[in-house]
């Protein structure tokens, strides 16, 4: 019996011809029923519990942990979710960024804090996800920063780097920068950001467009329902991302 979090037919027919072919090795064990090991992934993802938890059923737990590391270290994850999300819906984007709190066994890896971005601010050791969505709430691009590290200035590389322009802009007022402002302007991009309160010359702000803003609130909202990304246990923010990029995927297969 399928258990609610794992992957459906449907799901699976789609991802498994974008999955590296599985090779036995001569001599070697046969090799692992990729779909369990993705569910396996699920699983700790959904749970939250460490991998050497991970029920009987799913097989040995270091073999979905390895599986798992090797699509991250292969950069296979994100090809996927490039090949996933192929009709982004441009006419309007939403960015924002949500702060996640880092677990006591999340710390300590090599290359110090700022390298996994893991920082400290007002709710101790934490991590910024920062996240754009199309106009229908489907993730689009991501980045990992420390927490104390300020929306905009992260915001403005995401705005920058990307290769759509879309028709308007839905951001709160922490994006209301004149270097955000001025990139939206170059590129005919119309922003829908409300003025902050030490603005001199406020803009005229869409209100009923700008409620449409809180489809990046839900997308923040369905990750977090995977509690290894509502708490940061991971000690990389290599292995972080690949949760979060596995997630975005499940998104638009939906």
């Amino acid at each position: 019996m399928r258990r609610r979090y794992e992957l459906t037919d449907e799901e699976w027919n789609i991802l498994e011809p974008l999955l590296p072919p599985a090779r036995k090795k001569q001599g070697g064990r046969p090799p692992k029923d990729r779909r369990q090991m993705l569910n396996a992934v699920l699983w700790v993802a959904r749970t939250g519990a460490p991998w050497r938890d991970l029920p009987s059923t799913y097989g040995r737990w270091s073999s979905a942990y390895s599986f798992f590391w090797r699509l991250q270290k292969a950069n296979i994850s994100n090809e996927i979710l490039k090949h996933v999300a192929i009709e982004p819906d441009w006419e309007q984007v939403m960015i924002d960024a949500t702060i996640v709190r880092v677990h006591q066994h999340g710390a300590g890896a090599k290359g110090g804090k700022d390298r996994q971005a893991i920082g400290r601010s007002r709710g101790g050791l934490t991590t910024k996800i920062h996240a754009m969505v199309d106009a229908l709430g489907y993730p689009l691009r991501f980045e990992l920063t420390p927490g104390q590290d300020h929306d905009s200035v992260t915001g403005y590389r995401l705005l920058h780097g990307l290769d759509v322009c879309p028709g308007e802009v839905l951001a709160d007022r922490a994006y209301d920068t004149n270097a955000i402002l001025e990139l939206l302007q170059s590129r005919s991009i119309t922003p829908v950001i409300p003025c902050k309160r030490n603005r001199r010359v406020k803009r005229p702000l869409d209100s009923e467009t700008y409620k449409e803003r809180h489809l990046v609130e839900c997308f923040f909202n369905k990750v977090k329902n995977y509690r290894r990304l509502a708490t940061r246990y991971e000690k990389t923010a290599n292995m972080f991302m690949a949760f979060l990029t596995l997630l975005s995927i499940r998104l638009w297969l939906k």
